[in-house]
């Protein structure tokens, strides 16, 4: 197996699944013998990828701006100094002034895009489909691909995310911790609890679930609903707020707000959700609670869907049926049957990555 050298594009290296990837395949890189190279703005996992053995040159390339495009030259600068065989760009702006500064570039390396979600059709997401090889992280989102911007089958390869099976493990949370969140959230003791992470947004399926809340027996179920609120949601927070109040269950269902002990609920949860009315690229919540040991119901469609056909499929509903979800609830929480292992993992995710640049360098697919 050759060595390789591979540049990785991206806006920044704060928190998000697309960033930890990042920092993840970087390590596996260096841990394999290879060449790493992270251009981005910088971020939380800068110091990471440095501490790993990588190289991160800061670029900021995160700017959605005409102007951004004039750091093509100095791209292509990097480019030309350093040679990459492969580059690998992970969104839609970096794409762009990669273009421009692969344009006049003597020597070009291979070039894979990875498709993190469900991109609109304008002229600025079909960047990321003029590339020689396109990675979708499921089948929706490849078949999303081959018929929106009409890619040969053979152009593209699925590889699905994973995540961190030492973070996200069955291992039960510290008695310390348990004490803490019944103390911070008493109403949830000794009741069956039903968790949505989500971020406060329309297409996240929230209405739903608040509607699921009331129609249960209150005195058993209580909802959570984990995940931040940006500023300009909080008009949308109230209106849910409010929809509680009309519907009397103020004491049965939660905003925990942001956490970051979300393995952790999790682990308590008896039931987490994806309720998500547009169809997921992936299903990332989805993958995190079956690895910690929990139930998962979803909707039958999109990332969740392929997820729980292969994981747990006595947790599908179909969309938008609310008195299906709720006997689908009912019945999970009365029987013992649980989701298989979790096979969607960080590892699996960055070896089939790499086995593609190894194919792709050697012409091999």
């Amino acid at each position: 197996m050759s060595k390789l050298k591979v540049i990785q594009l991206l806006p920044e290296l704060n928190f998000g699944g697309v960033e930890r990837g990042t920092k993840d395949m970087s390590k596996a890189l260096i841990s394999e013998g290879h060449e790493s190279i992270v251009i981005s703005n910088g971020g939380f996992f800068e110091k990471d990828i440095l501490d790993d053995g990588a190289k991160h040159i800061r670029l900021p390339i995160h700017k959605k701006s005409l102007f951004s495009l004039l750091l093509a030259k100095k791209l292509r600068s990097i480019y030309e100094k350093e040679q990459p065989d492969i580059i690998h760009v992970r969104s839609r702006m970096p794409a762009w002034i990669n273009y421009f500064a692969l344009k006049n570039l003597n020597k070009k390396p291979i070039l894979i895009s990875t498709f993190h979600g469900l991109y609109s059709t304008p002229i600025y997401s079909q960047i990321m489909s003029k590339v020689d090889h396109t990675i979708a992280i499921s089948n929706t989102v490849k078949d999303y691909i081959i018929n929106t911007y009409k890619i040969n089958n053979n152009k593209i390869t699925t590889i699905p995310r994973g995540c961190d099976m030492e973070y996200f493990k069955k291992e039960k949370p510290e008695d310390e911790w348990v004490k803490n969140w019944y103390q911070e959230f008493p109403q949830t003791k000794n009741k069956i609890i039903l968790s949505l992470p989500s971020r406060i947004s329309k297409w996240k399926g929230i209405d739903n679930f608040i509607e699921l809340i009331s129609k249960l027996n209150t005195d058993s179920f209580h909802g959570l609903v984990i995940g931040p609120t940006s500023k300009s949601k909080k008009k949308y927070l109230k209106k849910l707020e409010q929809k509680i109040l009309n519907l009397g269950i103020s004491d049965d269902i939660t905003f925990t707000g942001s956490r970051d002990d979300i393995a952790n609920i999790y682990k308590i949860s008896d039931i987490v959700f994806n309720l998500s009315i547009e169809p997921e690229p992936f299903g990332r919540t989805t993958i995190e609670a079956i690895s910690c040991g929990s139930k998962v119901i979803g909707w039958n469609h999109g990332g969740t869907k392929e997820i729980l056909e292969e994981l747990f499929p006595d947790g599908l509903v179909s969309l938008g049926d609310i008195d299906g979800l709720k006997e689908k609830v009912i019945t999970i929480s009365n029987n013992d049957s649980l989701p298989k292992e979790n096979t969607f993992t960080s590892s699996r995710m960055i070896s089939e990555t790499i086995k593609l640049y190894n194919q792709l360098v050697n012409k091999d697919l």
